[in-house]
């Protein structure tokens, strides 16, 4: 398996015997290189001896070493400073531009590595490398931890990035569809998405007064008012919509977007829109007074709305229900700071190349209780218990861009699986 090869040379987790060229030559390996991500040879600036002469350069690394001409690196000058060929299998020589040969090195796995692999990637028990974090120190946990925050915080702004772009720059806009697609709480992000990149934020802007105008803009816009019939409100809301959509030129999405299975009321999307409705009705400028907000209570203080009294007894339109506010609750504000508000904050921080907006988007998390759900519980069943909202992003990343993917080669916890195993295994091969 190439992939395994590259992590045992990148690890130096090679056979403890002399090393040699195919040719014969003694090879001592003093720096394996940089692990090279993008186009060319595999790890560069590697060090290596060969036959007692120090050669740096680069280093290519194939399952077989004919697939060195598959490629067709015999053909390109990227690869002439690679003074190292390695391969499992050498079913035949290789060469650069110039028709000089290369020195290869034959390397297999060592046994042990490739059982605990098969361990790491086909394990049932979740996430596979469980057995070894009790035994991880603070250190070890926490700095993964950090480096999996910042690396959230990354993916995160590449979206926000891409929104901006769709909106030519606009941060409003853009905040607008993030926050509907995260109050969408995974079931309905994608519906939510689309509906918010059809609300004409300029045209709202025109009646921001208006409450009731908003509530049949976003209403509309949700194809959540094409049905004929329904209750008083329902119908006023109806004919509004269809004077506004006449008047700005709006057509509503596909109302089978949306759902609702096992969706708790207050979370069904006539609730979330109605809620949406009653925070750009009050709040003028929001964006830019969220960017601005300095401490947790500002920002809870900001967000913290409700709806209009006809949500106070419905959760959809029609039958009433118990009277209930709906207001959003603590938890959905946090959610809502967490995915939307510090996401914002590190990423105009990285726009304007002002450190002051990253570093309140850490400390805002690190203020704030951790998440609770399915992922974070799982890992405080392993031993590692999130102390803020920072941790439980990390963890959350975790599962989703290392355990989900099988890239245990490239976790910290992983690495620490594999070299434990391979040094007890080394221990109990010394005891025989």
């Amino acid at each position: 398996m190439e992939r395994l090869l590259y992590y045992a040379w990148k690890h130096k987790l090679f056979p403890l015997t002399e090393l040699r060229t195919t040719n014969g030559q003694l090879i001592e390996v003093i720096d394996t290189g940089i692990q090279n991500t993008n186009a060319g040879p595999d790890f560069f600036n590697a060090k290596i001896k060969i036959d007692g002469i120090l050669w740096v350069g680069n280093v290519e690394i194939h399952h077989l070493s004919s697939d060195w001409f598959l490629h067709g690196h015999d053909k390109d000058r990227c690869y002439d400073s690679v003074i190292l060929h390695v391969a499992e299998v050498v079913d035949a020589k290789v060469f650069r531009t110039s028709g000089e040969e290369i020195p290869q090195l034959q390397l297999t796995c060592p046994d042990y590595l490739l059982k605990n692999y098969c361990e790491l990637s086909k394990s049932d028990s979740y996430p596979p490398c469980y057995a070894i974090i009790p035994d991880l120190s603070a250190l070890q946990i926490h700095s993964w931890l950090t480096a999996l925050q910042m690396e959230r915080f990354e993916q995160k702004m590449v979206q926000v990035n891409e929104r901006l772009t769709h909106f030519h720059g606009n941060w409003e806009d853009a905040f607008f569809v993030t926050l509907a697609r995260n109050l969408g709480f995974g079931l309905n992000g994608d519906a939510f998405e689309m509906w918010a990149n059809k609300i004409p934020l300029r045209s709202v802007d025109k009646h921001r007064d208006n409450l009731f105008q908003i509530e049949a803009l976003f209403f509309g816009q949700a194809g959540l008012l094409e049905v004929e019939g329904g209750d008083e409100y329902y119908c006023q809301l109806r004919k509004e919509y269809h004077y506004l959509s006449y008047k700005f030129g709006l057509s509503p999405m596909d109302v089978k977007q949306w759902k609702f299975l096992r969706l708790r009321p207050s979370n069904f999307p006539h609730v979330r829109i109605a809620q949406l409705a009653c925070l750009y009705h009050r709040s003028y400028g929001l964006f830019s007074q969220i960017m601005e907000a300095t401490t947790l209570e500002s920002l809870r203080s900001l967000l913290r709305g409700g709806a209009s009294e006809y949500w106070s007894t419905h959760y959809t339109f029609g039958g009433n229900s118990p009277s209930h506010p709906k207001t959003w609750s603590d938890d959905t504000l946090n959610l809502i700071i967490i995915n939307t508000v510090v996401t914002f904050l590190y990423t105009i921080g990285h726009y304007k190349g002002e450190d002051s907006y990253c570093a309140r988007a850490a400390t805002f998390l690190e203020k704030m209780k951790p998440e609770s759900n399915q992922i974070i519980r799982m890992w405080s069943d392993c031993g590692i218990k999130a102390a803020h909202a920072g941790d439980s992003q990390a963890l959350i990343q975790l599962k989703k861009a290392y355990c989900d993917q099988k890239k245990c080669l490239y976790c910290r916890f992983g690495y620490e699986y594999l070299k434990r195993k391979s040094s007890n295994i080394s221990k109990e091969n010394r005891k025989e």
